[in-house]
């Protein structure tokens, strides 16, 4: 299953900027593991803000719950999902 998935990141001004620092490496790792296994298919910046938009391909709605809830950043997200499906008018063979 497809899903828009859009991050918002609002992390409190007086965090521990080691801490902060340290999350922010280990989220983008996670999120190049999530990319190189085909589930974490898509990431865009939103130009000004400290948000994402992304593309999700897992099993169901559990699944994709369980990888935001483990992303180190979490805590710091508001997060909007959006279940994606095929549109009859698209050119394209596949999703990808």
């Amino acid at each position: 299953m497809l899903f828009q998935v859009t991050m918002d990141v609002r992390i409190p001004l007086d965090a521990d900027p080691a801490t902060i620092e340290r999350l922010k490496a280990s989220e983008k790792q996670r999120c190049a593991d999530l990319m190189a296994a085909g589930t974490w298919r898509h990431i865009w910046r939103v130009a000004g803000r400290y948000r994402n938009v992304s593309i999700f391909d897992v099993a169901d709605n559990g699944e994709l719950h369980d990888i935001l809830m483990g992303l180190p950043l979490f805590p710091y997200m508001a997060i909007e999902v959006t279940p994606l499906c095929r549109h009859p008018s698209s050119i394209r063979p596949d999703d990808r």
